[in-house]
């Protein structure tokens, strides 16, 4: 009777932080507030201990010193200054033109430009946001269906969750990192071995190919969606040889600041955060060539990327206030004595959790589910003996595909913004549906074949 009495709290403690982040408060301030209140509460009925609580200020001061955690404003800056700088426009108008030969041209050159971008960037919102504003209205003219053009669009978009260097993938190393070792220490293995930011980084390569790929082929066969007028086959004589300068400016200065960025972590060169150091810099440089960015962009960069990474390291505080409670109010036992129940061992727990994050991924940003539920949830699948770098990359990957998923799909929410009012939402939602099936199909590839994620960094890493 008293064990239920004391499952009771961490439960009460979850659904009340749902409920808080549904009603729009910012998360950090729900995270945090409703941690404290469960806290003394918990510490007037006597069920957690206040040792707790007096070990936040170290768990923050870690967090402000942890060295992985400095690539996240370098590498928000590094998209941010692709962004301003127009990148994006120059690349669809280049690709553009070497693809308009071909059927289903605009939509190859969008996802080729959102992989680009993707590596870039790496947020979502931006992505999606600034290809329907620069493509959308070029595919309509084409007579593209608006199905195939906005779920092209609203997938690509969301490529930024897997494409390296992602700033998820980051923040999923972190988190992965510190919980593996912990695992290995508590079966008793003192000498743990390491998973870095690197390895994310290289697992998710191949997958990542292989989703852009699958786009490519799909966008190829629905070739025929276009209006007949439109499916002329141009020669190479004629794109103009300006057009073929226009396409070396645009792609090779962008594409070789990506691949020192990469390359750089891929061969253990330099860190996470030196190469995003790096690639700040790089995109300044970028920027300046171009010359096309005045005081009060510059200053609006500054801005943004001070404000994307205060809202990160904000909801990273809340988290480990949450967990920190959670954890003191026997919620980790918990979680383990409940998938310990779940019939099919380590597949249906493995199952079980990537639906939870799927469903809980409507809800909340990948920031908040790596800071607040992979930590609950990935010790028990790493203590059932699953490779880090696969949980990373399918967690990424669910992610991905929860984003883009009706009716609460994140990047469908950040399209519909910037459509026309004649677009229908249907078309949104009819359209992502090919992709999800696509994204799913990934996901059950890895799961039969998880080589596809740990294969490439145990080549690099050994």
């Amino acid at each position: 009777m008293m064990g239920d009495y004391m499952a009771i709290w961490p439960v009460a403690l979850f659904i009340v932080v749902i409920l808080g982040l549904m009603t729009g408060y910012p998360v950090a301030f729900v995270l945090a507030g409703v941690a404290l209140i469960f806290a003394a509460l918990g510490s007037l009925f006597g069920v957690m201990d206040d040792s707790f609580i007096m070990l936040l200020p170290n768990r923050l001061y870690g967090i402000m010193t942890n060295p992985t955690l400095m690539a996240v404003p370098l590498f928000v800056l590094m998209g941010i200054l692709l962004e301003k700088s127009k990148l994006a426009e120059s690349l669809l108008t280049a690709l553009s033109s070497v693809f308009g030969r071909f059927r289903s041209g605009m939509a190859i050159a969008v996802i080729l430009v959102g992989m680009l971008l993707a590596a870039s960037t790496g947020i979502v919102g931006a992505t999606v946001v600034t290809l329907g504003l620069l493509a959308l209205p070029s595919m309509r003219q084409q007579g593209y269906d608006m199905k195939l053009a906005t779920g092209t669009i609203a997938a690509t978009g969301t490529l930024g969750q897997i494409i390296p260097p992602s700033i998820a993938l980051v923040l999923l190393g972190d988190i992965l990192s510190s919980t593996y070792q912990q695992v290995q220490l508590n079966l008793g293995n003192f000498s743990p071995k390491t998973v870095s930011v690197g390895d994310l980084f290289a697992g998710a390569i191949i997958p990542g190919l292989l989703l852009v790929g699958a786009y490519l082929a799909y966008v190829m066969f629905r070739g025929r969606g276009l209006s007949p007028q439109q499916h002329e086959v141009q020669t190479e004589s004629d794109i103009p040889v300006a057009s073929i300068r226009q396409i070396i400016w645009a792609l090779l200065p962008p594409l070789a600041l990506m691949l020192v960025v990469l390359g750089s972590i891929l061969t253990g060169f330099a860190t996470p955060t030196e190469a995003a150091g790096v690639g700040a810099i790089g995109a300044a440089i970028l920027a300046l060539c171009r010359g096309n960015m005045g005081l009060n962009t510059w200053r609006a960069c500054a801005v943004e990327t001070t404000l994307v990474t205060s809202m990160v390291f904000l909801i990273l505080f809340g988290a480990s206030l949450f967990s920190a409670v959670f954890y003191g109010l026997g919620g980790e036992q918990m979680v383990h004595d409940a998938i310990s129940y779940v019939p099919g061992g380590v597949i249906g727990a493995t199952v079980m959790i990537m639906l939870l994050i799927f469903l809980l991924g409507f809800i909340l940003d990948f920031i908040e589910i790596t800071f607040v539920v992979v930590p609950i949830v990935a010790p028990v699948l790493l203590m059932m003996g699953l490779d880090p770098i696969w949980l990373g990359i399918m967690i990424a990957v669910n992610l991905q595909t929860s984003f883009l998923t009706p009716p609460f799909g994140f990047a469908l929410f950040y399209l519909r913004g910037v459509v026309p009012d004649n677009v229908a939402t249907t078309d949104i939602y009819r359209g992502v549906i090919p992709f999800i099936v696509i994204q799913v199909m990934l996901m059950i590839a890895m799961a039969v074949w998880p080589e596809l994620a740990t294969w490439l960094p145990e080549q690099i890493y050994g």
